[in-house]
């Protein structure tokens, strides 16, 4: 029987992604002992078939809270931004879960060891979305002289989701985290807050992003233990772009000591000519090599 379990959701237009995400993670032998579980958030029945040899559970995904239907607007799978937050209730046959967004691809196995074990005793593992060669972290509108508005992430959300102030600026200038790779142990009592804070977040705020501030509330304002993990575990290609290792075959950090990057994401796209990378795997990129080149690659996973 297996005990950790990686799981993962995607609609119809997601399938593409999520089948490399399957591919990237079957192609280590260390995979073996690892479930894969899907969430369906409006695969087609012939995807489903696909997907079938390839995974050990397949669940519909559900609006685990209510949400009022002029929200939701015939777009089904915004239930990832709720069902996340309840995998031991899909799967409840595992001890560990980890998250991987659709569009995130496994590069480097030992990533994947970091995260499950970084929840061990009921912690929280994840990655804040900040790293050497970030250049901005938050936005801020300058006013008057010393007088600015604060957008950061976090703030903005919290303050449109009706937040009460306190806690906002709890949230204001804390690292953002990204919810797109995490791991929880079933039993971990995170779970429970993650859930509170996301009815709060519901209640007022836009369905997409609330299930990422409600962890940030959970992190920043109710202080769950947290196992920090180095960004190359969730390295957001939309912030930096990797260097590419020519006689490795992998990605790796810009700069030195150039790590190899764990897991690939590709949250908020790479665009070019007003084209997602996402959605169009014939788009390239200039890639810096370490061996001094530039390549135009995709950074989809190739098999």
């Amino acid at each position: 029987m297996k005990k950790n379990v990686i799981v993962s959701l995607a609609d119809s237009n997601y399938f593409p992604l999520l089948d490399e995400l399957i591919h990237s993670i079957k192609r280590f032998k260390e995979s073996e002992n690892i479930a894969i579980c899907i969430l369906d958030a409006g695969l087609t029945d012939e995807q489903k078939r696909k997907l079938a040899p390839k995974i050990d559970e397949i669940k519909l995904a559900e609006w685990d809270i209510q949400v009022s239907e002029y929200k939701i607007k015939g777009r089904d799978w915004l239930k990832s931004q709720i069902s996340r937050a309840f995998l031991p209730k899909y799967f409840p046959n595992y001890e560990k879960y980890l998250w991987i967004d659709s569009d995130a691809w496994v590069n480097n196995w030992e990533c994947i060891e970091l995260y499950f074990k970084a929840c061990n005793q009921g912690k929280l593992g994840i990655t804040q979305t900040i790293s050497p060669g970030y250049k901005i972290t938050s936005k801020v509108t300058w006013i008057f002289r010393k007088l600015a508005v604060i957008k950061s992430q976090n703030f903005k959300h919290a303050i449109k989701s009706k937040i009460n102030l306190q806690k906002a600026r709890k949230l204001a200038f804390a690292p953002h985290i990204n919810i797109g790779v995490f791991s929880l142990e079933k039993e971990s009592i995170i779970w429970k807050s993650w859930q509170e804070n996301l009815k709060q977040t519901l209640k007022s705020g836009d369905i997409f992003g609330s299930e990422q501030l409600a962890m940030n509330m959970s992190v920043y304002v109710d202080n769950v233990e947290t196992e920090f993990l180095p960004l190359n575990c969730n390295w957001l290609t939309s912030n930096l772009l990797p260097k590419f290792d020519e006689e490795n075959n992998i990605f790796v950090e810009p700069y030195l000591p150039n790590y190899k990057i764990g897991i690939l994401h590709l949250a908020a796209g790479i665009w070019k000519d007003n084209q997602d990378m996402r959605l169009n795997k014939d788009i390239k990129v200039e890639i810096v090599t370490l061996q001094g080149k530039k390549l135009m690659k995709s950074l989809r996973f190739n098999n």
